[in-house]
């Protein structure tokens, strides 16, 4: 038998990514009772693993981590990572019950002190998923520089059961024998901020992704970018080398039907034509091309964001790409149509081609959770907007409000902007009823 928990609170939040993290300390700040739930080892989502956002280059880690520790510290919000929503029931009018699974980390989390012994000591070595397999983790392992929480857990699948870890470990926080704890939490409202997920290029193999190691995506070129960057540097995965000459190519997984997927993923322009800026400051010798269809710069300020990086030298060509292949060096060969050539269909050889994926809901939705009423969702997977225009946040079941990307594509202060937005409409549905 599981061991079960049970708990109250004002608000629970699924997702403690930007979206998340935001709605949990403006609801705390309140005096509210707030439970964040997160999926993986640390909060944060991607915006904690971008190197800056767009269009004023302010680092994302500066804004992210502030935040992320005051998650943490903060007296009216109770964090839970690692942890799976296996159901979500309405119960009446006004609450609602959940339950919420806790996969074992192997590590006591109240001893752990982060002091990264563990990992030193583990003799497994396995691709590191939060810098997107450009480097490897241990099988004992902290999930990233900037995690927070900052504590150890063991990869049990990948485990060989050696022990090096526990004979290093200074507190004796490796505990082999966790197993799940069930917790059944009730809570007044939901705010849904499940996020995205990256287009898999490897669906689009005309681009060449997995065939080969010097074709990237772009969030693969954020962490090479970013101040906890997997190497020293920008350089090419296949040979160690700085690439002197970098394609782009746009609208990978976007505006696409053959993959599901018709529409703008809105951030692809802006974060390709950010990291063009970075590369041309990281690699001042360095050409980058840019493959575009249309570029979308929709925000404050994008405009004048793309032009500043033409004016720095950056190239943006429009057309289609018909052809990529590998040259026997490593290169990387891009055909493509010339639309502002009379459509000639053209040959360039790069070190570095990046990919710019596009967004997807998440492949396990949220709505599967909900077992006594049905969430809403669109033709996209993405959760329903119940009010698009008068009410965004709301979904279809009453107290239930959904925040930043799992309603759809949008940037950071969109997501953030979004995410305030839920937080006051769930507290007026909170005291609508009474405060209870």
């Amino acid at each position: 038998m599981m061991k079960e928990e049970n708990a109250d609170y004002d608000v629970m939040i699924v997702g403690a990514g930007i979206a998340g993290i935001e709605a949990a300390l403006t609801l705390g700040e309140t005096g509210k009772k707030v439970l964040l739930v997160e999926k993986t080892p640390s909060i944060g989502g991607k915006m904690a693993l971008l190197s800056k956002v767009f269009p004023t280059l302010d680092c994302c880690a500066c804004i992210c981590t502030p935040k992320m520790a005051s998650v943490i510290y903060h007296p009216n919000v109770t964090l839970m990572t690692y942890c799976d929503v296996q159901e979500i029931n309405k119960i009446g009018e006004t609450d609602f019950k959940a339950k919420v699974i806790a996969r074992p980390k192997y590590v006591n989390w109240t001893t752990c002190t982060g002091c990264t012994l563990c990992e030193m000591a583990c003799p497994v070595i396995l691709n590191d998923e939060f810098q997107y397999n450009m480097r490897g983790r241990k099988a004992a392992y902290i999930a990233f520089d900037i995690a927070v929480p900052k504590k150890a857990i063991i990869d049990i699948d990948n485990c060989t059961l050696c022990g090096a870890c526990e004979r290093v470990c200074p507190t004796s926080a490796i505990d082999f024998l966790q197993e799940p704890v069930i917790h059944n939490i009730k809570a007044k409202a939901v705010i849904l901020a499940t996020g995205f997920e990256l287009f898999n290029p490897e669906l689009k193999p005309e681009f060449g992704y997995g065939i080969s190691k010097n074709i990237i995506t772009a969030m693969q070129m954020d962490r090479l970018l970013a101040p906890t960057r997997p190497y020293n540097n920008v350089l090419r995965p296949s040979d160690g080398k700085e690439p002197m000459k970098i394609a782009y190519l746009y609208c990978v997984g976007s505006r696409d039907e053959t993959v599901d997927n018709p529409f703008c993923s809105q951030i692809c322009c802006m974060y390709s034509i950010k990291q063009s800026q970075l590369i041309l400051g990281a690699l001042p010798l360095a050409d980058v091309f840019s493959f575009y269809i249309d570029i979308r710069a929709l925000g404050k300020g994008f405009e004048e964001f793309y032009q500043q990086t033409r004016d720095m030298g950056a190239y943006f060509i429009k057309g289609r790409i018909t052809y990529v292949d590998e040259a026997e060096n490593g290169d990387v060969i891009v055909k493509y149509e010339d639309i502002e050539d009379e459509g000639k269909i053209k040959e360039e050889v790069f070190d570095l081609v990046v990919l710019a994926v596009g967004i997807y809901p998440p492949t396990e939705g949220i709505e599967k959770v909900f077992k006594s009423e049905n969430l809403e969702t669109d033709i996209l997977g993405w959760i329903d907007q119940a009010e698009i225009n008068n009410n965004p946040v709301k979904t279809n079941i009453t107290g239930v409000f959904a925040a930043g990307c799992s309603t759809g594509p949008k940037d950071i202060p969109d997501t953030i902007v979004e995410a305030n937005a839920a937080v006051s409409q769930c507290l007026a549905y909170i005291e609508s009823n009474g405060g209870h």
